[in-house]
């Protein structure tokens, strides 16, 4: 069928184009033929790659084939149990990543449980309820309160039709609908107000309308589609890892080919030479590397979980550590998604109103005071307007059937439920924060008949009565309701709406709407028992203008402080909001992410770019608005494209597209719905925004850990190889035989290194800017502190080789000295390996963990020393005063000249490349 304009067509174009009839539907023959046609309403979950290729798939990077030629070759020498713990080590690596990529593709499966199961249409005339799924264009569907719109219908009919599509487009309140035709082009989403889509909620009224588009055809199967599409980024530490993996195959097949060589030409026995460059190169890869980044991935998740943030995928938790643009929904992430009066107008008087969320607790001032209900009858009437002339309802938690949260707060905003439309439920906590409330109006009021909002009136009134006779109290837009009202109240008195008092509260509406306000004019009528009510006409007429009220869905209140410190760590923060951008900006400003000349962009404005236009002011831009699925879609992949790292939070289905594709995506627990969730990296458990920060220092703590443990174990395997590698040049004989390089490599690679995955960070970790999306494993100079450090190990450990070998002449002595030394270096080293400046910056004993593993690794030595069977094993002797004396002088040399060599200015600073921007101007809270 030709895809057409439907939001342009009129309601008899429409049925003539889809084929229909308004009133009899399609009959179940032709209905079975387009099902033929267009296939079942349902969202298609792509090709699914079968579980067992997933898993074999974890088993192709290049890391992993190292390992496994070094199980091979730990099989050759005969160590079964060090083959034993890498072939362990693959396979645990290859579960967890098959479990992380299995779940990470549930988006889709979610994705249809948001379709209806049901829709109730009309065919050969009568209504009835079928499966959704066998919906098809041209059939007509009729809404209710409370139904999940089942296709994208073009409304035929709409009687105060309202859905929830936040969900979808980002809105933060129910849309209202209406049929009439929208005679515009290049509209986005949620700006075509005549189609309902497929997914969204009715809250309120009642529709009919005619299917468009059914399953991938839809708004939502787009979604789907873009899911489906999205790639998943590599993330830095994958690619570290495997820049590591390969560096590390090269020089260890090179320096290991070159000390057996040289070890042969010097006349060294070739088994011998063999037997020992295998062992070398087993040393100088790191078989347990994966196994301690996954150790200390899985303990910063474990941290992360107590600080409120869930992590699915554990490279995210790295990830975020180098995160540079945070692009943000405002809905329920930044704001509250609890719509409030912040500002009341009466009688040319504006009050403030303090309080926020559901929460009926706070006060209305004016000039800074409290006003005084008692005393002011214009307020005092606002309230009651803003009370009665409402169906919201304002509940406590574990009342009305609601579940009660635990907790010391009894008042926190948590125990606080409102039910019904946002918009009346603001009006309804600001009546109670002064003690107005429906159960208070109850006893005095008996509502009589209400009169619905509509579209055309784009009001609401409702007729109560009293002791004293009847009252119509009427809530709209400011403009149409003043077209209403011949009074005003006034210092107190009912006076005529003159236009200069209309004027003026013209002038006060628009102010607030200025200030990204939501404006509602509230009035009322005393009638008297003549006074007809049968329609809206008859009542709705001579009113008295109480006043105007301004709503917002406010900030949290940690957002401030969270966005300041991501902006101190150089991060960049980014709206990006299916509303306004009027509400956007104000927003924005409020929280310290527009500064002074950022720019914004709405929907159409992205639609008219190309991706080369965007990219030129992406960097520029801190908030979007009005913006579709595919709009955060092309935002994330600009700012990708620019060389950032893009953490995307959301919490709609809308998202799911741009979270997957970002670096790493951000779904909240609360609000957040399952698609969101399953396809995020990282899901916070509170909805915060102030969580992100401590994901982020977690993420940039976890990776200089993942440092500190890489500087450690390359640095000990250089000292390792070059100690051989020289001996060989200057046809020296072996000084480590291959059992004890394997044990070296045993004894002080584990514990230690893990010790150092969980240290401390340093105190600076959030001041500093993020590190660059492309900067190596190595950068930093941490290549030259690996290298210059490795050195002087194998100086030294030759050093005290050749001096025990040279005063003694006993070989083994000697060798016992140098494999002494080396394991002592290392142990040395790794309180070194803390601080990114020396070993006298930090507290040598402040991490209790690698204190107990340096001694456990002492602990093993020392059995190999004195322990007759294991001195045949190992090939050493017992060792005098004077031997360890030479052990230990020989193993500080390192540490001591690089940490002097550091305090006096040496290479090994801390310098980072900064990533700048604009930042925001400062905000008063």
């Amino acid at each position: 069928m030709e895809q057409k304009m439907w939001h342009r067509l009129g309601p008899r174009e429409l049925v003539e184009a889809l084929g229909s009839d308004a009133a009899s539907g399609l009959s179940a023959a032709e209905a079975a033929r387009r099902l033929a046609e267009h296939g079942r309403n349902e969202l298609a979950e792509g090709r699914r790659t079968p579980p067992i290729v997933l898993f074999l798939n974890q088993f192709k990077d290049f890391m992993v084939l190292v390992l496994i030629g070094a199980t091979l070759i730990s099989g050759l020498l005969g160590e079964y149990m060090d083959a034993a713990a890498i072939l362990a080590i693959i396979v645990l690596n290859g579960v967890l990543g098959f479990i992380q990529e299995y779940r990470a593709e549930q988006s889709l499966r979610s994705l249809k449980a948001l379709s209806a199961p049901t829709a109730r249409v009309v065919r050969d005339g009568t209504v009835q309820d079928i499966p959704a799924a066998n919906l098809v264009p041209g059939d007509i569907v009729i809404l209710e309160s409370g139904d999940r719109v089942p296709a994208d219908l073009r409304l035929l009919e709409a009687s105060s039709l309202y859905t929830e599509e936040s969900a979808l487009t980002g809105e933060s309140v129910p849309v209202e609908k209406s049929a009439r035709p929208i005679d515009e082009d290049g509209l986005g989403t949620g700006d075509l107000k005549n189609i309902g889509f497929m997914g969204t909620m009715v809250t309120r009224g009642t529709g009919r309308g005619i299917v468009i588009r059914t399953g991938m055809q839809t708004e939502m199967g787009k979604i789907a589609h873009m899911i489906e599409q999205a790639e998943e980024a590599e993330t830095p530490l994958q690619r570290r890892l495997a820049q590591l993996g390969k560096v590390l195959i090269a020089v260890a097949i090179g320096l290991t080919v070159m000390v057996v060589i040289a070890g042969i030409l010097h006349g060294q026995p070739a088994y011998d030479m063999f037997l020992a460059g295998v062992s070398l190169a087993v040393a100088a890869i790191p078989e347990g590397l994966p196994a301690i980044v996954t150790i200390a991935l899985a303990l910063g998740v474990q941290r992360m979980i107590r600080r409120r943030a869930i992590v699915r995928k554990l490279p995210s938790v790295e990830t975020l550590g180098c995160a540079t643009v945070i692009c943000s929904d405002k809905t329920g992430t930044l704001t509250q998604n609890k719509m409030t009066v912040t500002r009341l107008w009466t009688g040319g008087r504006t009050l403030e109103v303090t309080g926020e969320g559901y929460v009926p607790r706070g006060e209305v001032l004016e000039n800074g005071a409290p006003a005084d209900l008692k005393r002011d009858a214009a307020l005092r009437r606002l309230l009651q307007v803003a009370a009665l002339c409402n169906n919201a309802r304002l509940v406590r938690a574990g009342e009305d059937g609601q579940p009660r949260r635990a907790g010391r707060q009894a008042e926190a905003a948590e125990e606080w439920i409102m039910q019904g439309d946002p918009t009346e439920g603001a009006l309804i906590v600001l009546a109670a924060k002064l003690g107005v409330t429906v159960s208070s109006l109850e006893g005095l009021y008996r509502r009589e008949k209400e009169y619905p909002f509509d579209s055309e009136r784009k009001r609401m009134s409702v007729l109560v009565s009293h002791q004293g006779g009847r009252i119509v109290c009427t809530k709209g837009a400011p403009d149409l309701l003043m077209e209403q009202c011949a009074y005003v109240l006034w210092d107190g008195n009912v006076v005529p709406f003159t236009p200069s008092l209309r004027q003026k509260a013209a002038e006060a509406a628009e102010k607030m709407a200025e200030s990204a306000l939501r404006v509602l004019g509230l009035a009322y009528r005393d009638l008297r028992p003549q006074d007809p009510t049968d329609s809206e006409a008859d009542v709705e007429k001579q009113l008295i203008f109480v006043g105007l009220a301004g709503m917002i869905d406010p900030p949290r209140r940690e957002v401030l402080g969270a966005i300041a410190t991501c902006r101190q760590a150089g991060i960049k923060t980014v709206m990006i909001t299916g509303d306004h951008r009027l509400t956007a900006e104000a927003i924005a400003s409020q929280l310290g992410i527009l500064p002074r000349g950022g720019r914004s962009l709405d929907g159409r404005q992205l639609e008219a770019m190309t991706d080369a236009q965007l990219d030129r002011v992406v960097e520029d831009t801190y908030v979007y608005a009005r913006v579709a699925p595919e709009h955060k879609l092309r935002i994330v992949k600009a700012l990708q494209r620019k060389g950032h790292v893009v953490a995307m939070t959301g919490d709609g289905v809308n998202d799911a597209p741009a979270i997957k594709s970002a670096d790493i995506g951000i779904a909240m627990g609360i609000t957040g719905t399952d698609v969101s969730k399953e396809a995020s990296s990282l899901v916070l458990s509170d909805d915060n925004f102030a969580t992100i920060v401590a994901a982020i220092e977690e993420g940039r703590g976890i990776y200089e850990n993942i440092r500190k443990f890489i500087r450690y174990l390359l640095a000990s395997n250089v000292g390792e190889i070059l100690t051989m590698f020289l001996a060989m040049m200057f046809a020296l004989p072996l000084p480590l035989v291959p059992i004890q390089i394997l044990w070296v490599n045993l004894v002080t690679d584990g514990l230690p290194a893990m010790a150092l995955g969980v240290d401390q960070p340093e105190k600076d970790l959030m001041r500093q800017p993020p590190r660059g999306s492309r900067e190596s494993i190595f950068a930093r100079r941490l290549g030259w502190k690996i290298i210059s450090r490795g050195l002087l190990i194998g100086l030294c450990t030759l050093g005290a080789f050749v001096l025990t070998l040279r005063s003694s002449g006993d070989l083994q002595r000697a060798q016992t000295v140098a494999f002494a030394t080396l394991v002592m270096a290392q142990l040395i080293h790794v309180f070194d390996c803390r601080s990114s400046r020396s070993i006298f910056h930090r507290n040598l004993l402040e991490n209790r963990w690698l204190v107990l593993a340096v001694l456990s690794s002492l602990a093993l030595m020392i059995p190999v020393l004195y322990v007759e069977p294991l001195q045949a094993i190992f090939k050493t002797v017992p060792l005098g005063f004077r031997d360890w004396s030479l052990v230990f002088v020989a193993a500080g040399i390192p540490t001591f000249v690089m940490g002097i060599g550091s305090v006096l200015g040496s290479p090994g600073s801390r310098k980072r490349r900064r990533i700048t921007y604009g930042g925001p101007r400062p905000v008063s809270s």
